[in-house]
């Protein structure tokens, strides 16, 4: 590796003996082989296991194939320096896992997986009194062989989740504290709290950070007026000037997604994928899209769409804009009417279907075009309720209590 001839050099000039042996740790006869070779008068205390390959992807993409690349170097190689040195008196067994575990890096469920493996195998070695520490690492700030693929916008899509770059001088003091710490499972990195502050104000703080950043109460912020909807914001007003909204809309969300200074520069006539979009911002472009309009839209969308302009077309045919009502129809007695029609029994299996899933559609539809208004009741705030309260709530609802 990299740097490996100046370690050897250095460790020997302060009077280490150094040897440097090439072995796949996932290959168990191979590793046994090595542990073998050890000489008994320089007996193996520590185990210190860095090894990662990623494998990026979404959900759908995953094949069998790409979890075996990821799976390989961790959980295999991981569970067999567990099983080969259980019997060792070690003092130190160190695993690098990844902040991916703990919060579920959109495009890395086999890499997150993984290394929520190492989180449990090191909880396991605890209970059975083996030192074990997992460090979960959030990003390093200095580029290295997992992360030197990363161009600014995916340091930035980083930074929008709260997630800074870790100075090494930081992340070696980490390291030192995790292994005197006593605990199993640590998360060593540099959290953007204000921006996590910001996305807290508007509820978009993990769940698993809600201790160290509060999220907004629910019934908080239906107090404060939130303004019209963008269906609401585009009714009355002339098809162009509709459309120009929209193109605006989406340019503002793409710069947001690839890292772009100034939304007026997104060319859009040039197709998404040439623009730079891959699995992974295509995701959250669609999440960020569907947040700022309404629209339950696909994960596909910039593949089945490939233009801001194409997408704005999509947008105008799912934002129908309702101008207000006729006199004398109500929204209610429609409902009335429709209540008694499906009350009525019918046999037809596939007309039911139908029925559930216009119905359905009409809800999402009803929900995107009006949401809660200012003041109404957004349910429970669960945050303030407590665990007892929380698990009498579930047996009520069983029928258990």
């Amino acid at each position: 590796a990299e740097g490996a001839a100046e370690l050897v050099e250095e460790l020997s000039a302060l009077g280490a003996e150094v040897r440097v042996e090439a072995c796949d740790a996932a290959d168990r006869e191979a590793l046994a082989a090595l542990l073998a070779s050890v000489p008994v008068e320089h007996p193996l205390t520590a185990v210190v296991h860095t090894a990662g390959v990623l494998d990026d992807g979404v959900i759908s993409a995953l094949s069998p194939e790409r979890l075996e690349t990821v799976f390989r170097p961790k959980v295999d190689a991981a569970w067999n320096l567990h099983e080969l040195t259980r019997d060792l008196d070690l003092a130190a067994f160190v695993l690098y896992s990844s902040a991916a575990g703990v919060f579920g890096t959109p495009g890395q469920g086999n890499y997150a997986a993984a290394n929520a493996f190492l989180d449990g195998l090191a909880q396991l070695r605890k209970d059975t009194g083996q030192p074990a520490v997992s460090l979960a690492w959030g990003l390093w700030a200095e580029a290295t062989g997992m992360t030197a693929h990363l161009d600014d916008a995916d340091i930035e899509r980083g930074r929008r989740g709260g997630m800074l770059g870790l100075p090494n001088t930081e992340g070696l003091a980490l390291f030192d504290a995790a292994l005197h710490s006593g605990e199993a499972v640590l998360m060593p990195a540099e959290l953007d709290f204000a921006e996590l502050r910001s996305q807290a104000g508007t509820g978009g703080v993990q769940a698993i950070l809600h201790g160290l950043v509060r999220p907004a109460r629910r019934a908080a912020r239906a107090a404060v007026p939130t303004g019209q909807t963008l269906a609401q914001r585009l009714a009355g007003r002339p098809e162009q000037e509709r459309a120009q909204m929209l193109l605006d809309l989406v340019r503002v969300q793409v710069a947001a997604v690839l890292g772009v200074a100034n939304p007026a520069t997104v060319d859009t006539a040039r197709a998404f994928k040439d623009s730079g979009f891959d699995s992974l911002t295509a995701v959250e472009f669609r999440n960020r899209l569907t947040e700022a309009t309404g629209v339950r839209l696909p994960a596909t969308l910039v593949f089945d769409y490939p233009t801001p302009t194409a997408l704005v077309q999509l947008l105008q045919e799912q934002l129908v804009v309702h101008e207000a009502p006729a006199a004398g129809l109500s929204v209610l007695e429609e409902l009335d009417r429709l209540e008694r029609a499906i009350a009525a029994p019918s046999a037809d299996r596939d007309v039911q279907a139908q029925v559930a899933q216009r119905l359905l559609a009409l809800s999402t539809r009803w929900e995107g075009l009006h949401g809660l208004q200012a003041g109404e009741d957004a349910g429970p705030d669960l945050d303030a309720v407590t665990d007892d309260e929380m698990f009498a709530l579930l047996d009520s609802e069983l029928g258990l209590s």
